[in-house]
Formats: structure tokens, sequence, C-alpha cells
């Protein structure tokens, strides 16, 4: 049986199938989010259903996360949904065996996730009341640097010194980096100032969870290895990188719901 796995986040938005049987990854799609989660999905069966050769009849169920995910059971695109905290750590524990503490930071919300020795999920924290510790403040952040998102953690790494901030507030934030920027700070020094400033909230975060290593991250924001550096010197603990996109560890840890695969269901 293939299981489908549909994440549609506020950023973007994602797909996997799994080969129940085989116990493998058949596919994997991701893209920027639709206004619509209807869209987004019908675009992500599309997409995921041509990498694996496959037709819709092929997938035996298919399994929803995130945002939209509701609306894709009431319009039978899906045939359950399941919250991002249980689809993240079943994603993590399936690529990381034995992963005790998974740092999840999406577009909108930050969350610490606790497995059991099992894998199952024990206990969460998440931040979902400012984006200062989201991909959405790392966005806003860049644009005013005037790099692409995914620009942001290489140029951070190329500067020596980072810039404080002061700001909690992703708004007020912008404005600070303006100013550092009219009195002649580098943009790299001040992509270090916003790559550290996001990793202090999120070790802020962790530390309310009393995190058990391993420790791993998924999320877009996983993928920006100056936040990862930082974060690891701030929590003094390694954190091990996935033989997977990080970005898709929702979508595959609905896929393996819909499968049966998931631990604790």
């Amino acid at each position: 049986m293939i299981a489908c796995g549909l994440d549609l986040g506020s950023l973007t938005a994602q797909a996997v199938l799994v080969d129940i049987a085989a116990g493998v990854v058949v596919a994997a799609h991701s893209q920027r989010a639709r206004p619509s989660p209807m869209d987004s999905a019908a675009q992500l069966l599309a997409a995921v259903l041509g990498k694996a050769g496959l037709d819709q009849a092929a997938v035996g169920r298919v399994v929803a996360t995130g945002y939209g995910r509701q609306r894709l059971v009431e319009q039978g695109v899906a045939q359950d949904h399941v919250s991002e905290i249980s689809c993240h750590g079943a994603g993590a524990g399936f690529m990381l065996p034995g992963a005790r503490t998974v740092i999840d930071i999406g577009g909108q919300d930050a969350k610490v996730i606790r497995l059991g020795p099992g894998g199952g999920l024990e206990d969460f924290v998440m931040n979902d009341k400012c984006a200062s510790g989201t991909g959405r403040f790392l966005e806003v952040m860049a644009r005013c640097l005037g790099v692409e998102l995914e620009a942001l953690g290489p140029l951070a790494l190329g500067s020596a010194d980072a810039v404080p901030l002061s700001a909690r507030c992703s708004i007020f934030c912008e404005t600070e980096v303006l100013h550092h920027l009219q009195r002649g700070e580098t943009p790299a020094s001040l992509a270090a100032g916003v790559c550290r400033a996001m990793a202090q909230r999120v070790a802020a975060l962790v530390r309310r969870l009393d995190p058990i290593p391993p420790l791993t991250m998924t999320g877009g924001v996983a993928k920006n290895e100056a936040v990862r550096r930082e974060l690891e010197r701030l929590l003094g603990a390694k954190l091990t990188a996935l033989d997977m996109d990080p970005q898709l560890m929702g979508a595959l840890g609905a896929a393996l719901h819909a499968g049966g695969m998931a631990m604790g269901g």
C-alpha cells in the first residue's frame, strides 16, 4: 500500500508518499503554500504522484496535517487529520531512531517535542503567540536586508561579528535593523545578529522542556546553518542532522500515520 501525507503550512506545503510494505519513502514534493488549502493539496498530489510515476488509485490512504488539515478531510481529499506535533515527532523519529527531542520551527510557530524511549509522543511546548521565534521572523529580516531567505544563513556565517538586537517583536526588530544599516553596519553582521536573536528565543523555549539527547531539528529553519550552530552553542548539545529534507518531516509523519506506522498511533 502507498500512504500519503500532506502538510499544509503557513508558508510552504509538502507531500510525501511512503511504501508501507517496504517501509521506504517513494517520493516527496515541497512548494509555496497557496491561499486555498484545496489548491495546495491538488498541486501537491499531482506533483508527488508525477514524481513517483503513480496515479491517484495507487494511494490507499491520505492523512493531512498543518493549518489546512481539517478542510481537506471535510472535502474528502484526506481520510483523517493529525496534529503537526504528532507528525513532526513521528517523521523525525522515523528518520532518526532513538531521537528524544525534536525542535520544529515553522512559518508561524515553534514547537519543542519530547519523544519517549519507544518513539511515541511524551511531552511538548510551543510558542504561537509571536512571530519572533519563527520562520516568518527570518523572512521579514531577510527582506529587510535585501537578500533571499535561503541566503540569510550563508550571509550570517560570513561575518565575524553579530550585531546585538534588543527588540523581541519582529516589527520593532525590523526598525532596529534598518537603523543599524543607516549607521553603516554591514548586512552580514546584521544577518548574524538576526540568526543569533532567533536562536536565543528558540533556546529559551527548548529549556522549558528539559531536553533529552539526541536532539534534532525539523521545519524550514533547520536549513539555516547559522541558526543551527548558534542553537548548538546555546544549548551545549549537538543537533543531529536528518537524512532527508527537514521541511518534509510533517508530511512524512502524516504518511506514517496514514500507513499505521507512527509510534503511539
